[in-house]
């Protein structure tokens, strides 16, 4: 079995933008600069050979380039408890598209449908117990986050391995997007 998921990387330059704001968040893990990314579709556990029709279905997942910008944070809470922080991705109807195609190549290799609606987005740091207030403030220090426009010509299936630091992860095929 093996833990994959379609997303976009991030130029280092935006990066090192987002690194600037890793702090100020008492008990914050906060995600390494080699582990941003922008998830397309979280496919979770496969065995191999769903493995191999995913990355048979992603083959044929066509859009164009796309030119994105992060804006703006948030948190992801579950009944109060806020789990993560995270920087937006301004609202684009191609970026979209590219994500609904992913969940159309999981479905055709078999996969469940994605429950969740949704929400494109780079998650920076993962909480444990976070005081609210600390939350608050964080997020408010922050919420006028933009990076500048940055071209994603591939997305990639990445594989996701759990450790005491949390998840590491590995690129294992990259798709060029060309065309429409």
């Amino acid at each position: 079995m093996i833990r994959l998921f379609a997303a976009l990387s991030i130029p280092p330059e935006v990066g090192q933008m987002l690194a600037q704001r890793q702090h100020g968040l008492p008990g914050a893990r906060w995600r390494p600069l080699e582990s941003l990314h922008i998830t397309l579709r979280f496919f979770g556990e496969v065995s191999e050979r769903v493995a191999e029709d995913l990355d048979l279905e992603l083959e044929r997942v066509a859009g164009a380039p796309l030119i994105l910008a992060l804006a703006g944070v948030g948190a992801f809470d579950e009944g109060g408890d806020v789990h993560a922080i995270w920087a937006g991705v301004e609202a684009d109807a191609n970026l979209a598209q590219l994500a609904r195609r992913c969940e159309r190549a999981a479905r055709q290799a078999g996969l469940t449908p994605e429950r969740r609606a949704w929400r494109p987005h780079l998650t920076l740091a993962y909480l444990r117990r976070a005081e609210a207030a600390w939350v608050a403030s964080w997020m408010q220090a922050n919420a006028l986050l933009r990076s500048p426009a940055f071209r994603a010509e591939a997305f990639g299936l990445y594989s996701s391995w759990l450790g005491g630091e949390g998840s590491s992860y590995r690129l294992e095929r990259s798709y060029p997007l060309r065309g429409g």
